[in-house]
């Protein structure tokens, strides 16, 4: 299975392509929207480069990738659904990792739990995964609202090994996880 447009009340989700480079440019050269992963505003080459693993995440596993999201046809961020990377976050085979980045001026207004929600009823009801996980700076206290917002829960604390650490790394990163099960469970899964 390719890669899905996706559509909520308000968002439309296309697969990332070539033609949101300049969103993304725009999205990542804010700091503030920066502050929790780099720090700072990321160079337009460095955009160009993420913007191309970005691409090839669609081809590691089958229906999972970016997805640009627009309001009104106006970009407001991406989300993701990925196959985990690295030995502490378990297999890939069933799960995979949910993220999300918004540009500030579209904070605040529901639009990630919204488009995050439609990855998860994609990723459990088209995909078939078992488990949904989602990682962030524990000092990231909007970004741990969305995930419980949409049902997930704090399932562990845990400290990487960063050349740079970030203001607030100290207290580590957290994960969020919820299973199809929960999911069902929820009342999420409903037709």
């Amino acid at each position: 299975m390719s890669q899905t447009t996706l559509r909520t009340d308000r968002i439309l989700l296309v697969p990332l392509a070539d033609e949101h480079l300049e969103d993304e440019v725009e999205l990542d050269s804010d700091p503030e929207v920066m502050r929790y992963l780099e720090g700072r505003a990321r160079t337009r080459e460095e955009v160009e480069e993420f913007h191309r693993r970005r691409l090839a995440a669609a081809d590691r596993v089958p229906g999972l990738g970016f997805w640009a999201g627009s309001v009104d046809g106006r970009f407001v961020g991406w989300w993701i659904l990925e196959p985990p990377q690295r030995a502490d976050q378990g297999p890939v085979e069933g799960q995979a990792e949910l993220g999300y980045r918004l540009l500030r001026r579209h904070w605040r207004r529901g639009l990630a739990g919204e488009g995050a929600r439609e990855l998860l009823r994609h990723g459990f009801e088209d995909l078939g995964l078992d488990r949904v996980f989602a990682e962030t700076m524990a000092v990231n206290t909007a970004s741990r609202a969305t995930m419980a917002s949409i049902g997930m829960r704090h399932v562990r604390t845990f400290h990487l090994e960063w050349d740079n650490p970030l203001p607030g790394g100290e207290y580590g990163e957290v994960e969020y996880a919820i299973t199809r099960q929960e999911w069902l469970l929820q009342g999420s899964g409903r037709a």
